[in-house]
């Protein structure tokens, strides 16, 4: 795949970046060198091949699933301008 000088300046108008022609031009040549390097990755053969999360074998560092503070929801809405049985109430936004 090859990116032209117009699908970059297309490309910077859908992601709201000015973009002058120079840069435009720039930014083709780096395109078209990241799509190449992609290329290349998608011809080597990574059949049996497991996916990986990193390339050092590790095990998640976990905590324990349990409530560790909490039970006075009073004071947490003590500081509101309003609220009700424990709840913020703020004004309706949407009609």
């Amino acid at each position: 795949m090859s990116v032209d000088l117009n699908t970059v300046k297309r490309v910077a108008g859908l992601a709201r970046i000015k973009v002058d022609d120079a840069q435009a031009e720039k930014m083709t040549g780096e395109l078209n060198t990241i799509l190449g390097f992609v290329e290349q990755l998608n011809e080597v053969n990574v059949d049996g091949v497991e996916p990986m999360t990193s390339v050092v074998e590790t095990t998640m560092k976990k905590r324990s699933d349990g409530q560790t503070d909490g039970g006075y929801a009073d004071k947490v809405v003590s500081n509101a301008p309003v609220h009700e049985d424990n709840f913020f109430t703020v004004p309706k936004v949407v009609e």
